[in-house]
C-alpha cells in the first residue's frame, strides 16, 4: 500500500496544472481502491457552493456543472463537519441529495473525506461502490492520505492564481502571494527576476594536463571576482555601515584559504580543471552550512553558492552583461542574495521577493537598511512566470500582488502617499529626543551586527548600542579569532561611540548556531547547547573574549557586557567569577585603566522571567531578548511559515512575562531594557513605556516611529492603556486597542496596514 501511494503522489506532484493533478488522483485512487466512482468536489467559500471538478465514474458532463450549497447533500455534511463520512447505504441518509443526470443512482457505498489546509476546508475526495458497504479502515486511512496529498495541490493552485470561479483562467489576482516579512514598506513596479549566471551544479568531471594553467585561470577569476565585489562596494558606500560587512565577508571569503587554497590545491591534486575543483570545495563548504540547524548560518550557504557562481562565470569567460533596470524594478528571486540587490542601481529599486529565506538572511538585512520593502519566503511563487509583470510587495505583512487589479493598485498607492508624508514628519524628530508628554526620558539604542566599520552607524542620532552582536567575526574565518584580533574589533566600536554605551554580548553560538569549524549536531538545537552554556563549558573560548572585550575598553568607561541564553542564577554566578578573574589578570599583567565594566543578563528563556529577581541582585541591569523570548513562550519559530503568523510579541503571555521581569528589575533598581522586535513595534511600544522601561533598543529604521510614538504619549496614558491590555485574553484585541490609540494620536501611518 505505500508503495502504491508513493506513485500516485509522485503523479500528482508531477502534474502540470491542478486540473490534471485531480484528474491523476481520482483515476488512481478508483483504481487501488477497487471503487466504481472517484470524485472531487473544491469548495468556493465566497459562493457557498461546493463544485465537481473531477470524476471518473459519474457523467463526465457534470464536471464544473454540479454545484451543491455547504447545506446540501452528503458533500456539505463532509465540508462542515471537516471529518470523513462512511456510509454503508447513502441514499437513505438523511443528508443525502440525489443528484440528477450525473449517475449516481446506481452507487450505495459513499465514503467522503474532506481536504483541509491550514484549518480551512478546500473540498472533499469521495470514493462510491454499486454494493452497500463502508470502507475497511485501511481504505479509509489510505483515502485521508491522498486527500492530505491533494490539500497541498489545490492551496498551491489557488496561490499561483491558476483557478478564478473555479476553472476560469484570470488576467490578474488580488488573491496575494504570502511569505515572510523582511523589511516594511510597500514597492509598486515591474518585476526582474534574477537567475544565477552560472550553475556549479552542473559542472562535470574535467581533467587537464596543464594543471598550473588551471591554477592560473582560477587565480584570475577570483582576482576579478573581487573586483566586482569592490565596485559594489561603492556603489553602497553612503548606505550605514553594516552593510559593507556583508561585503567584507565576500571578501574574506574570497582571499580564504579555505577557497582559494582549498582549490588550488584540489586542481594539483586532482589534476582536475579550475572549475571542476571549484565545485568541489563550494559543495563541501555549502554541506557544512546546510547541515547547521540555525535558520541564520543555513543562509550563509547562500552567499558561498553565489560566490562559487561569480566565479564560475569568469572562469567560463562569459560576461554577465549590463541589465537594464526598470524604473520601479521589483526583483525576483528562488534564493536571492545581497549582491543580487546591491547590483541593481538603488534609486531603481522598488522592492526585493525572494521564495526561500527569512528576515535572518544577508539580503533581508540589506533591504532594510536601503529602506526597500522585501518579502521572503514566497514559496509558492511562480518566479519563472513573472518577468515584466506588475507585481506589489507589501513588506509590512509579507505579501506579493501578482498583476494586481487597479483597485488593489490605488490602495497601495494611498498607503505610499501616507508612508512618505509619514517619513517627511519622522525626519524632522531625528535630532531630538525621545520624551514623553509628561517628560520621561527613555533612551533609545540601536541593535547592530555584522559591523566592521560603525563609522556611519556611530554618526547616526541613536544614544548607544543596546546588543552588538560578537558572532560575526567567529562566522566569517575558518578558525576561532584570536585575543588581539577581538581587542581591534571591539575597541573601534567601543571608540566609535565613546562616551555613549555599547553592549557586548558575549558569543551566541551553540546548538542552532553552529561555526563551520566547530560543529554541534543536535536534535533540538533550539533547546540545546548554545549561548553562555558553551561559554562555561569552554572557558578558554569565553576568557580569551571576555579578555578581548576589557582590553578593548582600556581609558573608556562604555563597556556594558551582555549574558546570552541565562535560564539560571548558577550561569550568572559561574560568568561573573571568569569575567572578575580575567580583570584581575590583566591588571596584574599592566592593564591598569580597565574600569569594571557593567555586566547584564539577556531574559529570553522562560526560566529566567521567573527567576527574575534573584537574578537583578547579581548584575547591573537586565536585557530582554524578545524575539526568542516570544519563540520559547509561544513556542513558535518566527522562520517556519506555516506558524509564522501565531508570532506575536502582543499575546498576552508575552506581555505579563515582561512586565514581570521589569517589576523585578525596578525592585532591585537595576535598569532593564527590551531589544528585539517588540521594541521596533509602534503598538508594542505604548506597552512598554508604560510598564516604565528605562530605555529601548532596536533596529535602525524602527528608531523615528518608536520616537514618535514616545514624544505623541505620556505615562499616565501609556500606564491606562497597558493595565486594559493585562484584562484582554487575544493579542488581536490588544493590536486593535494600541492601533485605535495611535490613529487618535493623529499617525495611523505607523501601523502596519491589515494588522487590524
Amino acid at each position: 500500500m505505500l508503495e502504491t501511494l508513493r506513485r500516485i503522489v509522485q503523479e500528482v506532484s508531477a502534474a502540470e496544472d491542478l486540473n490534471q493533478a485531480l484528474n491523476t488522483i481520482v483515476l488512481r485512487v478508483k483504481q487501488v481502491m477497487n471503487s466504481d466512482v472517484c470524485s472531487v468536489y473544491l469548495t468556493d467559500h465566497i459562493t457557498q457552493t461546493n463544485i465537481l471538478m473531477a470524476t471518473d465514474g459519474l457523467n463526465p458532463d457534470s464536471v464544473f456543472r454540479v454545484r451543491l450549497k455547504l447545506t446540501e447533500g452528503l458533500i456539505g455534511l463532509v465540508t462542515r463537519r471537516a471529518e470523513p463520512i462512511n456510509l454503508d447505504n447513502a441514499p437513505i441518509h438523511p443528508d443525502y441529495k440525489f443528484l440528477q443526470n450525473t449517475g449516481e443512482e446506481h452507487y450505495h457505498g459513499f465514503c467522503g473525506v474532506p481536504v483541509i489546509h491550514h484549518r480551512q476546508v478546500l473540498g472533499v475526495l469521495v470514493v462510491q461502490r454499486r454494493e452497500q458497504r463502508q470502507l475497511e479502515e485501511d481504505e479509509l486511512t489510505l483515502l485521508v492520505t491522498m486527500a492530505a496529498q491533494l490539500a497541498g495541490a489545490i492551496a498551491h493552485a489557488q496561490a499561483l492564481g491558476s483557478l478564478d470561479d473555479m476553472g476560469k483562467p484570470i488576467q490578474n489576482s488580488d488573491k496575494p502571494f504570502r511569505g515572510l516579512p523582511g523589511a516594511p514598506g510597500v514597492g509598486i513596479g515591474t518585476v526582474v527576476v534574477v537567475y544565477p549566471p552560472a550553475d556549479l551544479a552542473a559542472v562535470p568531471n574535467r581533467f587537464t594536463d596543464n594543471v598550473e594553467e588551471e591554477v592560473r585561470v582560477f587565480r584570475q577569476a577570483v582576482t576579478t571576482t573581487l573586483n566586482d565585489i569592490e565596485q559594489l562596494k561603492k556603489r553602497i558606500s553612503k548606505l550605514p555601515s553594516e552593510n559593507s560587512a556583508l561585503i567584507d565577508a565576500y571578501t574574506m571569503i574570497l582571499k580564504s584559504n579555505s577557497l582559494l587554497g582549498v582549490t588550488i590545491q584540489r586542481i594539483r591534486k586532482n589534476k582536475v580543471m579550475a572549475s571542476t575543483a571549484l565545485r568541489d570545495t563550494v559543495h563541501e563548504q555549502v554541506h557544512a552550512f546546510d547541515a547547521m540547524e540555525d535558520a541564520y548560518l543555513r543562509q550563509r550557504s547562500d552567499d558561498i553558492r553565489d560566490l562559487g557562481n561569480r566565479i564560475l562565470v569568469h572562469i567560463q569567460s562569459k560576461a554577465s552583461g549590463n541589465r537594464t533596470y526598470p524604473e520601479k524594478t521589483i526583483l525576483v528571486s528562488e534564493e536571492l542574495t545581497a549582491s543580487a540587490v546591491m547590483e541593481v542601481p538603488p534609486e531603481r529599486l522598488a522592492g526585493v521577493v525572494s521564495t526561500k529565506g527569512s528576515g535572518s538572511s544577508h539580503a533581508a538585512i540589506l533591504a532594510r537598511a536601503l529602506g526597500v520593502p522585501a518579502v521572503m519566503g514566497a514559496k509558492d511563487l511562480p518566479c519563472a512566470k513573472l518577468e515584466a509583470e506588475q507585481a506589489i510587495v507589501d513588506g509590512y505583512q509579507g505579501l506579493v500582488y501578482r498583476s494586481p487589479s487597479s483597485n488593489i493598485i490605488d490602495e497601495y498607492k494611498r498607503l505610499i502617499l501616507e508612508e512618505q508624508e509619514l517619513s517627511d514628519e519622522l525626519r524632522d524628530l531625528k535630532d531630538k529626543p525621545a520624551e514623553t508628554l509628561d517628560s520621561i526620558r527613555i533612551p533609545l539604542y540601536v541593535n547592530s551586527g555584522l559591523l566592521s566599520d560603525i563609522t556611519s552607524v556611530a554618526e547616526l542620532a541613536v544614544e548607544g548600542i543596546g546588543l552588538y552582536r560578537t558572532e560575526f567575526p567567529f562566522m566569517i574565518r575558518d578558525r576561532f579569532p584570536g585575543e588581539d584580533e577581538q581587542t581591534g574589533i571591539y575597541r573601534q566600536v567601543l571608540e566609535q561611540f565613546s562616551p555613549r554605551p555599547v553592549t557586548l554580548r558575549t558569543l551566541d553560538i551553540g546548538g542552532d548556531k553552529s561555526l563551520s569549524y566547530f560543529p554541534i549536531k543536535e536534535d533540538n538545537p533550539f533547546l540545546g547547547w548554545r549561548g553562555i552554556r558553551i561559554s562555561l563549558d569552554r572557558p578558554d573560548i569565553f576568557l580569551t573574549q571576555i579578555r578581548a572585550m576589557l582590553r578593548a575598553s582600556e581609558g573608556l568607561d562604555n563597556l556594558h557586557i551582555l549574558l546570552p541564553m541565562i535560564s539560571s542564577v548558577t550561569e550568572v554566578d559561574e560568568a561573573l567569577k571568569y569575567i572578575h578573574r580575567a580583570r584581575t589578570e590583566l591588571l596584574e599583567a599592566g592593564h591598569r585603566d580597565i574600569k569594571p565594566p557593567k555586566i547584564g543578563a539577556m531574559i529570553e528563556v522562560p526560566s529566567a522571567v521567573y527567576q527574575a529577581d534573584v537574578i537583578a541582585k547579581r548584575v547591573d541591569y537586565l536585557s530582554i531578548g524578545t524575539n526568542d523570548l516570544v519563540q520559547y513562550l509561544l513556542a513558535v519559530d518566527r522562520n517556519n511559515s506555516n506558524v509564522a503568523d501565531l508570532f506575536d510579541c502582543l499575546h498576552p503571555a508575552v506581555i505579563q512575562a515582561v512586565q514581570h521581569v521589569v517589576q523585578y528589575a525596578n525592585k532591585n533598581r537595576v535598569h532593564v531594557t527590551v531589544c528585539g522586535e517588540m521594541a521596533g513595534d509602534p503598538a508594542a511600544a505604548i506597552l512598554l513605556v508604560g510598564m516604565g522601561l528605562d530605555c529601548l533598543s532596536m533596529s535602525i529604521v524602527a528608531i523615528p516611529r518608536i520616537k514618535w510614538v514616545i514624544r505623541n504619549i505620556s505615562f499616565k496614558q501609556a500606564n491606562a492603556l497597558l493595565n486594559d491590555a493585562l484584562q484582554m485574553n487575544s493579542a488581536r484585541d490588544i493590536r486593535n486597542m494600541l492601533t485605535e490609540e495611535i490613529v487618535n494620536m493623529g499617525l495611523g501611518g505607523l501601523i502596519r496596514p491589515g494588522k487590524l
